[in-house]
């Protein structure tokens, strides 16, 4: 395997599957089956896992919600799509943790580095749930900052799309997807990998980014062991 530690990052409109929000089960249970197989080969996960199927639904309602106000309930969203994700892998037979940076003893353990990296050792996969713990920070930025903490080979995006293009490939067929781009490129042409501190994380800690469909089987597999999937983020 090309990569051994590994974080995950899922949007939660992923789990939407053609529904408006909220979270498809047969999705949801695709994604678990194509951890399951990836977990087979003795590789460490982490998983960061965003909100915007259940925060969207809330947004769709109207109403003035403070931003601060807002973030918040976008973390407990994480936090709900982060549990129907562990339920998903225990239920398919794989030990799971689920480590949330606001504390919620009743169903999650805090975020402490070290105890993250042991149950990563100890072949558990690791769920980050409730973003950073602080407003003004996306699960981009989390996803980017609990990398870095445990020390993980790749950070892999898992898209609708197979890789970077030079234009939106669902608007412009004749877009062409970068098989390897630098950072210095994607700054160069404003290309929107991750919101930007994520994007200055990954860059200023050397950690590479590839950005491949997930919704294709057995793509996650084939990415961990290196084949020419996606688009390859590096210095």
């Amino acid at each position: 395997m090309k990569y051994k530690r590994i974080l995950l990052k899922l949007s939660g409109e992923s789990l939407m599957g053609n529904n408006s929000f909220g979270i498809d089960h047969d999705r949801l249970s695709t994604y678990a089956d194509e951890i399951v197989e990836l977990m087979e080969h003795n590789v460490e996960l982490a998983i960061v896992i965003g909100g915007g199927n259940i925060f969207r639904g809330i947004q769709d309602t109207g109403g003035n919600i403070d931003r601060v106000q807002g973030d918040y309930m976008g973390m407990l969203a994480t936090m709900i799509n982060s549990m129907a994700l562990q339920s998903s892998l225990e239920g398919k037979g794989l030990k799971t943790r689920l480590l949330s940076a606001i504390k919620m003893e009743q169903i999650a353990e805090p975020f402490i580095k070290r105890r993250a990296t042991r149950h990563l050792e100890k072949g558990r996969v690791v769920i980050f749930g409730a973003g950073t713990g602080n407003p003004y920070f996306t699960t981009d930025t989390a996803a980017s900052l609990r990398a870095i903490e445990i020390g993980a080979d790749v950070i892999l995006k898992g898209t609708r799309v197979d890789g970077i293009y030079t234009e939106d490939p669902e608007k412009n067929p004749e877009a062409k997807r970068f098989e390897k781009i630098t950072y210095k490129e994607c700054i160069k042409h404003d290309i929107n990998v991750m919101d930007m501190t994520a994007f200055t994380l990954c860059r200023e800690n050397n950690l590479p980014i590839i950005v491949f469909d997930m919704d294709s089987g057995g793509n996650l597999l084939k990415v961990v062991k290196g084949e020419n999937l996606g688009t390859l983020v590096s210095n």
